[in-house]
């Protein structure tokens, strides 16, 4: 097991991976997990960047959410031999989530609120219905009280070279998300180019709630990695 790729997990806004458990019965024993500071598209593309040249051999990297946006802006690295985006932004040069958002709005978008300090959160007491309605109260509670919150600006930071033009891709629609709207993330995963594509009946919370059809579809990029 221990030729296989590694697999840097690139968190979203509000909400982490959890589909490490999953990766781990599946034989994946290099995953690891970006923290990121969520200030700027510039500062999170380059904190991915050194989370890659720590590792040894190759890498393939999943991007929830606004991890997508990010994995394209700093994934075209060498040891990079693959992209997943899992219900995540796939942002083409000069665009933006935030524009993007815009084409189709969400129905959890009425539900973020800023604060004083310019970090954008999703009302805790709708978090729930808004992030991951298919989880219990209990995980949605839990995940609304240790949501990562951006600085609202970085929602308008645009991508420069897109990396999904020059590596593999892979991408999940979220059929029942409320925080990316999925006819969005139809048109993404449309131009891509995409190894494959698949659909789930579930919320923006796919990594938690579909963790093992989500570990499946990341397990294919690192089968191809493997493959060279």
């Amino acid at each position: 097991m221990s030729n296989k790729a590694t697999v840097v997990l690139v968190h979203g806004f509000w909400g982490g991976a959890k589909v490490i458990v999953e990766l781990t019965r599946k034989g994946h024993t290099g995953i690891r997990a970006v923290e990121m500071p969520l200030t700027s598209l510039a500062d999170d593309a380059e904190r991915v960047r050194k989370m890659v040249a720590q590792q040894k051999g190759p890498v393939v990297l999943v991007g929830h959410s606004y991890g997508g946006a990010v994995i394209t802006q700093a994934g075209d690295l060498p040891n990079v031999t693959g992209l997943v985006y899992i219900a995540a932004f796939a942002p083409d040069a000069g665009e933006s989530p935030g524009g993007i958002t815009q084409q189709h709005p969400p129905a959890g978008a009425a539900n973020l609120a800023p604060d004083s300090d310019g970090y954008l959160w999703v009302v805790p007491e709708k978090f729930h219905e808004s992030f991951c309605q298919d989880l219990t109260p209990d995980e949605g509670l839990v995940m609304g009280v240790t949501q990562k919150a951006p600085l609202a600006s970085t929602f308008g930071d645009t991508i420069t070279a897109p990396a999904w033009k020059k590596k593999p891709s892979w991408y999940q629609i979220s059929s029942d998300d409320r925080m990316i709207a999925p006819a969005n993330q139809t048109f993404m995963s449309g131009r891509l180019g995409a190894r494959k594509v698949i659909t789930l009946a579930s919320s923006h919370a796919s990594l938690a709630s579909h963790p093992a059809e989500v570990a499946a579809l990341i397990d294919e990029a690192v089968s191809a990695a493997n493959a060279g």
